[in-house]
């Protein structure tokens, strides 16, 4: 991959990690709840995915996924009815004593690796890396070498960047009343993304 080409995908990538999402609440909803050093393990799990996703595209799979209707549905309501249960269910919670520090690493992990998992919209993105960055003329063994150590290093500085802003919210939302609206928030912001790749074409 040329200079020219990597600085090309590093530009999408940033703008691809970087746009508030699921992941990023999660990040910064865990972030409030259990602070900042502990909340990194939402950045392991997104990057879990990210891996997975990578692997797929490189060898065609996820546009295989893309391309077949029922697969495709199937990911995307399994998606749908997740993020809207998600965020009932916190705002439900929001306001209540919560014992986060009792929550253990494992959930943590297997929860942001399934926000990051059940949205198929973000297969796209990896479509994308490869259909419009990877050099046909040069192993894509080679270029993983260069698209992977890149993708993934700007991924953990969003996703850590996020769990930064939510322990930071956390310091500030001191009192009862802000810390209940800025949880409902967030549970909003579930559940409308929940609604929106329930109402999104193909």
């Amino acid at each position: 991959m040329s200079i020219e080409g990597w600085f090309i995908f590093a530009t999408f990538w940033v703008l691809f990690v970087t746009t508030p999402g699921p992941n990023a609440v999660n990040c910064i909803q865990t972030a409030i709840d259990i602070g900042f050093r502990k909340s990194l393990i939402c950045v392991l799990g997104i990057l879990t995915q990210a891996c997975l996703f990578l692997g797929l595209s490189a060898v065609g799979v996820s546009a295989l996924i893309l391309t077949s209707p029922l697969l495709f549905e199937i990911l995307r309501w399994s998606g749908v009815a997740f993020l809207i249960w998600l965020g009932i269910r916190n705002w439900m919670l929001a306001g209540r004593p919560r014992k986060n520090s009792m929550v253990s690493h494992k959930t943590l992990y297997v929860k942001a690796f399934l926000i990051a998992a059940i949205n198929p919209k973000s297969l796209a993105g990896y479509i994308a890396a490869f259909s419009q960055f990877v050099e046909t003329d040069v192993p894509i063994g080679t270029q993983m070498w260069v698209i992977v150590p890149t993708a993934l290093i700007l991924t953990t500085l969003s996703y850590t960047g996020y769990c930064a802003l939510g322990a930071h919210l956390g310091r500030r939302a001191l009192d009862h009343i802000t810390n209940f609206w800025i949880q409902r928030i967030l549970a909003a912001c579930f559940v409308a993304y929940g609604i929106l790749l329930g109402l999104a074409a193909r």
